[in-house]
Formats: C-alpha cells, structure tokens, sequence
C-alpha cells in the first residue's frame, strides 16, 4: 500500500485538498463551539429572568440604583392607611420585608384590590416613587374556590367603575 508521499506523488492535487479538509473542519468546530456557547448564554439568562419574576420591595429598594428607571415587577402588601384616589391615579404605599415604598399607579385596579392584599405592580422609579400601570392581585389558583363570596362583592375604586372598566379578571 503506498503512503502518504506515494499519493501526493500520483495525486497532486491530494495534499492541498486534505490541508483544505482540515482547515474547514477546524472551521466548523470553531462555528460549532461559537454556537453553543451562544445558545448556552441565550439560555441561561431566559432561565434565570424566569426564575426571578418579580422583585419584592426591599429587593427593589436595595437595588434602586442597578434598576434605575428601567421596567420591572414590583411585589408587597398594601399597606393599609395608604390607599388615596387622584382624578388619574390611585395613591398607596407597598411593604415587605419591613420595607416601605410608594407607589403612584395610572392604571385601573383590579375587583380584589384592597388594603392588606398582596399585589404585583408592573412599573419603574421615578424620583422617590414607583410608577406602576398594571395592578395584579397575588393570590393562590384556589383563592377563588375557597372564598367565592369575596369575589363577588369586593370592588375596585370607584375610578375603573367610572371608567366602564368594571370586568376586571383576576390573574390565573
């Protein structure tokens, strides 16, 4: 069987199309790597944004500054006493934590929200406040089944009723 040096004889072109091989196999594991890696990153970060759904009030207020004005979940209680209503927002303030942060919100409250409720607001800073658009009533998937009278009779602040805005679903 002839060797290496007795085909690049008989085949000239044969050691230029074998260094051509190796160069694109070691471009396809260059490319390879690259995208595995790619798709490695692309799936860490989804994951830990998922794990992280909301931040809780003395999370945000540690990390006011990593936040700055950018759009995140806010999660607390309502602390009761707080809850004020303006011609375009309602008032309140949200605890955790024995931390205490106030919050102008511009959207149409949900039929559970209340005082002492846990809620998950959808918003950002701004100046000393966080400025939310979005109320979500945080609640367990059998709240309803458990208290049926509660949903039925508790409404929101009389601002969404005046708005036609009475259908409010609690989230699932």
């Amino acid at each position: 069987m002839p060797g290496n040096a007795d085909a690049a004889r008989l085949l000239p072109g044969a050691a230029a199309m074998s260094a051509h091989r190796r160069s694109m196999v070691r471009k396809l594991v260059v490319v390879g790597v690259v995208l595995a890696g790619a798709i490695g990153f692309l799936l860490f970060k989804g994951i830990g944004s998922a794990l992280n759904y909301y931040e809780t009030v003395s999370q945000a207020v540690a990390s006011r500054a990593q936040l700055g004005s950018s759009t995140f979940r806010l999660e607390g209680k309502v602390v009761p006493g707080t809850l004020h209503e303006t011609a375009s927002a309602v008032d309140f303030a949200l605890e955790s934590n024995g931390v205490k942060q106030d919050i102008v919100d511009h959207g149409s409250p949900p039929q559970l929200f209340r005082p002492g409720v846990h809620v998950v607001l959808v918003g950002h800073f701004q100046g000393l406040n966080f400025v939310s658009d979005r109320i979500m009533v945080k609640h367990s998937a059998n709240y309803i089944a458990e208290h049926p009278n509660r949903v039925a009779h508790q409404s929101a602040p009389s601002r969404s009723r005046a708005r036609g805005a009475g259908n409010h679903q609690p989230p699932a």
